[in-house]
């Protein structure tokens, strides 16, 4: 450190000696016009002190834990990578350890075979809001674990029928009863250099309404009676703009000489 400080002196004794040596020529085109030299002594943050916000897309595989009338149904692991977005406000209290919030856009649900022959796809979009907090390198963003619970609203419920693979019936509805109204769920996750991270998510509500009924020419029918499936997510994702937000320098003082366009900066 001591060599680098004494480096910055020489600099510093050189400027001075050529800037006072140097004339610029006015408008009037005598040269007795002298360049100013500033000074300026600093301190790099060890965090940021405000609100920063982050942005991802992220590919979520998703299980579920199927029952019908307390038996296991078969069901197949779902993988959705369109329309999973999100964006978090972060603000860290040390650089250590920070927490966030934001909005989630995600595509979560299932396919599930009650039999041999028919296969169905339930889907829904939501908006989610999560709250959390990180702990590790959360400045530099080499390496840092997070956890916290979310809140989802259920907005767009779509539905797809197989049989024997070929599809035969589809809908979709806008805020249906088909599924809670509101979805809770936790997570914990990792984030690594430079802007990848693998998240788990858990939903401990039932994804479908046992009570949503509709009625057809022989009666009320109850489409998910004795029904029960939780969901898990695997979530791989990619904050592409938060990437510079950790591009935080190593050196935390600088030395900064400034005359005219030029400019010389020294860490140490």
């Amino acid at each position: 450190m001591k060599c680098k400080l004494y480096l910055g002196l020489l600099l510093l004794l050189t400027s001075c000696l050529v800037v006072t040596a140097q004339e610029k020529t006015d408008s009037t085109g005598n040269e007795n016009t002298k360049s100013a030299i500033s000074i300026t002594f600093g301190k790099y943050p060890k965090h940021r002190d405000k609100i920063y916000v982050t942005s991802g897309l992220s590919g979520m595989l998703s299980f579920a834990s199927m029952k019908q009338d307390g038996e296991y149904m078969r069901n197949i692991p779902r993988f959705s990578f369109i329309f999973n977005f999100n964006t978090n406000f972060n603000k860290d209290f040390t650089k250590n350890f920070g927490v966030f919030t934001g909005i989630d856009f995600k595509n979560i649900g299932l396919i599930s075979k009650p039999n041999d022959s028919l296969k169905l796809k339930q889907r829904v979009y939501t908006f989610g809001i999560p709250v959390g907090f990180k702990i590790g390198d959360v400045t530099g963003g080499t390496f840092f674990f997070f956890a916290g619970g979310e809140i989802d609203l259920a907005f767009n419920y779509k539905e797809k029928q197989f049989i024997n693979g070929k599809k035969v019936h589809k809908f979709n509805e806008w805020f249906s009863d088909r599924t809670p109204l509101f979805m809770p769920s936790l997570f914990a996750g990792f984030r690594i250099e430079p802007g990848f991270g693998l998240k788990v998510q858990y939903y401990p509500q039932n994804f479908f309404n046992r009570d949503f009924s509709y009625t057809s020419s022989t009666g009320k029918v109850y489409p998910y009676k004795g029904t029960d499936a939780n969901l898990i997510f695997v979530t791989l994702g990619y904050n592409f703009s938060g990437v510079n937000y950790f591009k935080v320098k190593k050196k935390r003082h600088y030395m900064r000489m400034k005359s005219g366009k030029a400019e010389i900066e020294v860490n140490y």
